[in-house]
């Protein structure tokens, strides 16, 4: 799955067009790597996205091309 596509289904970033400008602009890295938004994105890679001044940190668990929104959380967890 892409990583924009994940990193929208999975509710880390709330729009698919947010999140592939965030992978442009180089503030989102998979495994240590800055990555561009078509990244295919695999069960336990880790995706760390830089917000401003602070940064967070997902281990993927889990991919699903579409999820209701109370099932979001379990396709990753937070890693500090």
């Amino acid at each position: 799955m892409r990583l924009d596509k994940y990193l929208k289904v999975s509710r880390l970033i709330k729009r698919r067009t947010i999140a592939n400008e965030a992978c442009d602009a180089g503030r989102v890295a998979v495994n240590g790597k800055v990555v561009k938004a078509s990244y295919d994105v695999k069960i336990d890679d880790v995706i760390e996205i830089t917000f401003g001044n602070k940064t967070v940190k997902a281990k993927v668990l889990s991919l699903a091309e579409s999820t209701r929104k109370e099932d979001a959380k379990e396709m990753f967890e937070i890693v500090s």
